[in-house]
């Protein structure tokens, strides 16, 4: 009481500076009144608008949640001004008003002045956000049955966060909550251990989440590829082409997903088997209803008009200042960099504020409903180390965000209905290094067509980057093809399609139906695969071969068959331990490409040369991108039980299931007719 109380005279205080400055807002007659009664005036207005906005805002947001997210982001200013107007109207006074224009900017002001005095309120009371989620879960456990005693598990994704980049961040003190999790005892239940694995060739979200997900990641060569039987390219986080991925996951592992069992989906690629999903990328292109909800989760979150403002203020922050960063990165002319104009502000902002404070909520919502097992991933670091790199100043604030909302996650697990095990996990890491194309002045197309004989275009076009927040805004935005086949497919059909993920490339030639050999590339192009494998920016090409089945070539003359890559790596053994097996398995994908390229990696520096315009990159192999993490608590098994490398994302969803069978009651779907404790409840 005593915190509204305060609120409500720092927004009438706010209404009264306001009308000062303003020159179409007044709150007083026109013949003027004493400054007892404009007091009274703006004490009513501020006190009606608030009560509008706490009333009338929620209502309002459940109506439109058929709009787009970021529309409704901008509409937010829009409909707070109407409610004004409103507040205005009916203030018993008779003598406020304010044009439409000017009432847009009073209330964006007023929402943003009470925001933050609420906000300094509560920082002063150290408990009373704790008390807050108190009150919320005790309501709701007088609404339902007892929640179960069996702990529930919340996966929490970091994306694009590296096992090394993770320690250096808590020994620097950047993530303090991390650290307080790993520098508790065996005897603390929130301590952690910190474990390292390896990714596939393909050490990208698309590969790894499928993985993790549902079990399997087979015939998965790269974030985008082309199909010859189908002619198309895939992209990971196109949603059709990830409902597709997850069909075929399904199907080739007979798994249901990591979430079959009372699970939840929040702001990934795939769903995992959830019944409830918000934000799921899979389920984006499909037509709205029970089963698609895809975008179901922004009310959580917007249906509280302090946070539609904040988040909308910030957002509006936050791509000033990716704009201010960038402008110094060029002006200083910095390198490596790489362009960050365009909708590339409003990207990150939408990565960093919009999806990570809604998926925040829905997890939150998630364990405030006791529910089994949660998965949810956040993209706000991967996104902004692409473009500033992954151990700049702006990663590192973007780590320290994340270490807030871990933290928050912990206090909502605190109030839950049952306890809860928190996993923090990362699905690659990333490579540091300027592009392939800043380096040498030509792309990989460019080099490909030089090999083949065909025109080189005078000056080098940028690849795009596909980065997987671009795919969130898209769907947000109910735009979800994140990009259209059409601008991969070369001008003639003999001519090869040449594709890029991070510093992994790959090159098809669309009129052979089947994959080309090594024998039939050359006759074809005889100098292609010579210029390939000697250019200074290329570490390895991959290659089919009717004489050893697969074959790695690399610089002068280097030729290692794939069965002799223990013994001789060749040009592999730069790439460290495991890269002979992921090339193995990626050989025999159905849909790898005719010639599979990976970039030149430095081992001294860590870098890597990105086919793509970013200065942090992931996708191939090289340096700290196939090193992710797991943090889990001591409570649960050693990751690698059996004393093996953790290797594959395969293997993560496999130690992952084992956690959630690691509780008294069953946590694993169960055959046919065995009743369960949320059956029991039901009933």
């Amino acid at each position: 009481m005593g915190r509204s109380v305060t609120v409500w005279a720092v927004s009438t205080l706010t209404m009264l500076v306001l009308a000062g400055v303003l020159p179409d807002f007044r709150l007083q007659s026109a013949g003027g009144d004493s400054a007892t009664s404009i007091a009274v005036t703006a004490a009513l207005g501020a006190g009606a608008f608030g009560l509008l906005s706490a009333l009338v805002w929620p209502l309002l947001v459940r109506l439109l949640l058929l709009v787009p997210a970021l529309v409704l982001g901008l509409l937010v200013f829009f409909l707070n001004g109407s409610l004004l107007l409103v507040a205005l109207r009916i203030n018993p006074s008779g003598s406020s008003e304010a044009a439409p224009e000017t009432a847009v900017i009073v209330a964006a002001v007023m929402s943003a002045v009470a925001s933050a005095t609420g906000g300094a309120l509560a920082v002063r009371d150290d408990d009373a956000y704790r008390r807050r989620l108190y009150r919320l879960s005790a309501r709701r456990r007088r609404r339902l049955p007892p929640g179960p005693s069996t702990p529930g598990t919340v996966f929490l994704q970091l994306d694009g966060v590296g096992h090394d980049v993770l320690r250096d961040a808590v020994d620097t003190g950047l993530m303090p909550t991390v650290g307080r999790w790993l520098g508790g005892g065996a005897a603390d239940p929130a301590s952690h251990r910190l474990t390292p694995w390896r990714t596939d060739w393909s050490s990208q979200t698309g590969a790894s989440q499928l993985g993790i997900l549902h079990g399997s990641n087979h015939d998965v060569p790269a974030f985008r590829w082309y199909e010859k039987d189908s002619r198309e390219v895939m992209v990971c986080n196109r949603p059709t082409s990830a409902a597709e991925l997850q069909r075929r996951a399904v199907e080739h592992s007979g798994d249901g997903g990591l979430l079959e069992l009372d699970g939840a989906s929040r702001g990934n690629l795939f769903s995992g088997g959830a019944g409830e999903q918000a934000l799921v990328l899979s389920i984006a292109a499909r037509r709205r209803g029970r089963d698609n909800r895809s975008r179901a989760g922004y009310f959580a979150y917007f249906s509280d008009p302090a946070n539609a403002v904040r988040t909308a203020l910030s957002f509006v922050a936050e791509a000033g200042r990716e704009i201010g960063q960038a402008t110094r990165a060029r002006l200083r002319r910095q390198r490596p960099r790489v362009s960050r104009g365009g909708l590339y502000p409003l990207v990150r902002a939408f990565a960093t504020v919009v999806e990570r404070d809604v998926v925040i909520a829905a997890v939150m919502g998630d364990l405030l409903a006791g529910r089994t097992a949660v998965y949810a991933d956040l993209v706000a670091y991967d996104e902004v180390a692409h473009h500033s790199g992954p151990f700049g100043r702006d990663a590192e604030k973007v780590l320290q965000r994340l270490d807030r909302a871990l933290a928050l996650i912990e206090k909502a697990a605190e109030h839950s209905p049952r306890p809860y095990r928190i996993v923090v996990l990362s699905d690659h890491g990333q490579s540091p290094g300027e592009t392939f194309r800043a380096r040498y002045g030509l792309t990989l197309g460019d080099l490909v067509r030089a090999g083949c004989g065909l025109p080189v275009p005078r000056r080098a076009q940028r690849t795009r980057s596909g980065a997987e927040a671009r795919a969130a805004v898209r769907a947000a935005l109910r735009r979800p093809v994140e990009e259209g086949g059409e601008q991969h497919r070369p001008v003639r059909r003999s001519e090869p399609i040449v594709l890029a993920s991070g510093n992994l490339g790959l090159i098809s030639f669309p009129d052979v139906p089947h994959r080309m050999t090594r024998e039939e590339i050359d006759a074809r192009h005889p100098a292609l695969l010579t210029t390939l494998a000697n250019h200074p920016g290329v570490g390895f090409l991959l290659v089919r071969s009717e004489r050893h089945g697969g074959l790695v070539l690399g610089p002068y003359g280097a030729e290692i068959p794939l069965d002799d890559l223990d013994a001789d790596p060749g040009p592999l053994a730069e790439f460290g331990a495991g890269a002979a097996d992921a090339v193995r398995r990626t050989h025999g994908f159905p849909h790898t490409a005719d010639i599979m390229v990976n970039s030149s990696y430095d081992p001294s520096t860590g870098e890597v040369l990105s086919f793509e315009e970013q200065i942090g990159s992931h996708g191939g192999l090289g340096g700290a991108q196939t090193r992710p993490f797991l943090l889990s608590p001591l409570v649960l098994s050693h990751p690698a039980g059996d004393g093996a490398e953790l290797s594959g994302a395969e293997h993560v969803h496999r130690v992952l299931r084992r956690w959630l069978g690691e509780s008294d009651g069953p946590q694993v779907p169960l055959p046919a007719g065995t009743e369960t404790d949320a059956d029991r409840r039901a009933a």
